[in-house]
């Protein structure tokens, strides 16, 4: 395909691309000219293929293809309601996926629409990377901030350990950090954090600054002092079983 041809058609293709809030989208009928289909409910039979390819590719059919109304004019004055579907530029390429690519539209079609999802994945992959190596280098400051705590509270770096597997064995179900280790085949040298995704190294930083915030503001010793309080004023009572149950702290 000679340079002209390809600039001729980027142009057409890049015309007729929407935008809103940031979302880039085609309209069906304005690629079933671009694609060279006459005839709607020929090019509609494409779009169903393209669907059942989408669906079997395990995505989701509202997430790519979704029905619109579009108000045309008539050639003789009024308006009509049609019906047309915006397309994602993955949907737009797995319609171009099923043309013919003797055309020469659909050949450009297919290679542009290829080209484009694969720099929206590239993308997408190195956002979701540079938000990881973020996450957990914020783990590392918080994690950092509470081993100091700790140690100025006569915790060393045993007790530290012990600590932090307890809050793994929460956040993962009752297996520590150890255990995690193990199922997720990580080697017992490397941190548990350098290999979780992203959601999870936030969970683990989040928890880490609730437990930063209480040991500053000496959440503990104040629960502490409430239950030595509680146990003084419930000792001479027979029907107290419990003197440390944290439902006394409402006398407070």
């Amino acid at each position: 395909m000679k340079l002209e041809v390809i600039a001729k058609y980027q142009e057409k293709f890049e015309k007729v691309a929407h935008n809103q809030d940031n979302t880039e989208y085609w309209l069906a009928r304005e690629l079933q000219e671009l694609l060279g289909y006459s005839n709607w409910q020929n090019f509609t039979k494409v779009i169903e293929k393209a669907i059942i390819a989408c669906t079997n590719s395990g995505l989701k059919e509202k997430d790519h293809f979704i029905g619109v109304q579009k108000t045309i004019e008539m050639p003789k004055g009024g308006e009509r309601e049609i019906d047309d579907i915006m397309l994602t530029r993955y949907a737009c390429y797995i319609i171009s996926q099923s043309g013919d690519p003797r055309k020469e539209q659909i050949a450009f079609a297919m290679s542009y629409f290829a080209l484009q999802t694969r720099k929206q994945e590239l993308l997408e992959k190195r956002i979701n990377e540079v938000e990881r190596v973020r996450a957990r280098k914020k783990l590392t400051a918080t994690e950092k901030e509470l081993s100091g705590l700790l140690y100025e509270r006569g915790v060393d770096n045993r007790g530290f350990g012990r600590i932090r597997s307890k809050g793994d064995r929460a956040l993962f179900g009752g297996n520590t950090t150890s255990v995690m280790k193990y199922k997720l085949s990580i080697p017992k040298n490397r941190p548990l954090a350098d290999f979780l995704p992203t959601i999870t190294i936030k969970a683990k930083d989040f928890a880490n600054e609730i437990t930063n915030f209480l040991i500053i503001t000496d959440f503990v010793e104040i629960v502490i002092t409430l239950f030595i309080m509680n146990y003084i004023k419930y000792k001479g009572k027979k029907s107290v079983k419990n003197p440390f149950n944290p439902c006394y702290l409402r006398s407070y």
